[in-house]
């Protein structure tokens, strides 16, 4: 067997690898889950195989009210990708001002910077008066989504070699050239790990959202019918589909961050 095929075989070996590993963890995971419920054996530690049993009949039948599982499920997905795409779509712009313009920032910081601290469940109340519908959980998402993203790109902006602009200015680059070519080029890692911090404060925030009524249909909301009845089985099937589309839309974003960015390496130890 020649050096060539022996080398794609391992590297074969090496990309198969941890999609074994991850199995095997959601199986150990299982079962550990399964004998912790048999020798709690309580009603509200329901063992693997009810919440298949919940997971089934939901996708088959619907919730109490008629409301199928995929009608939840696109309901919070579409409401995320809404909230999470004006957060992007304005902490970009807002991140790369406030960091090409470091005076303007500083003038504005103590405005701000406390709004980042407030977390999105603070403006459900103001949500539910000013807002109703899809606006409601979008501007609640949106706050959750927005400043993740913009602190990313305002410090990737600092990041940014001088070196690199001076020698662009010096053979009569534009602004615009500058910002197109050496600042986002530079910026553009940053974002995207903002961009899943962003993604993770979404999907925290959808729940607190359609907890606050305005809405029967979405995965929060299903939750909060099911727990009123004591249903923890349904309860978690909303909990794990709730993480799996997280889980996915992140794998998402992953998976353009390795295309955009082959260039990079990584530290092992």
């Amino acid at each position: 067997m020649s050096t060539a095929s022996l080398a794609g075989r391992w590297a074969g070996g090496r990309q198969f690898r941890p999609v074994v590993l991850n199995v095997v963890s959601i199986v150990a995971f299982l079962v550990v889950w399964h004998f912790a419920s048999a020798l709690v054996n309580s009603p509200f530690f329901p063992p693997p195989y009810k919440i298949v049993q919940a997971f089934v009949n939901l996708a088959q039948h619907g919730d109490t009210m008629g409301n199928s599982l995929w009608a939840h499920c696109w309901a919070s997905l579409y409401r995320v990708l809404v909230g999470f795409a004006a957060g992007v779509v304005l902490g970009v712009p807002l991140g790369l001002l406030m960091g090409l313009m470091p005076g303007f920032y500083a003038a504005t910081r103590s405005i701000v910077e406390p709004f980042r601290f407030i977390p999105p469940i603070a403006w459900i109340p103001l949500a539910i008066i000013f807002f109703s519908g899809l606006p409601r959980f979008a501007f609640l998402i949106f706050i959750g989504s927005f400043f993740p993203v913009f602190t990313s790109t305002l410090v990737g902006v600092s990041r940014v070699e001088q070196i690199h602009r001076k020698v662009a200015v010096v053979y009569g680059a534009s602004r615009f050239y500058v910002l197109t070519h050496i600042v986002l080029p530079t910026v553009l890692p940053d974002i995207m790990g903002g961009m899943r911090v962003a993604l993770g404060a979404a999907w925290l925030t959808i729940v607190a959202a359609e907890l606050s009524g305005g809405t029967s249909i979405g995965l929060g909301r299903m939750m909060v019918n099911y727990a009123e009845l004591l249903q923890i089985s349904e309860i978690v099937v909303g909990m794990v589909l709730i993480g799996a589309l997280g889980f996915a839309m992140n794998e998402i974003l992953l998976s353009i961050e390795r295309r955009l960015f082959r260039w990079r390496w990584q530290v092992t130890l």
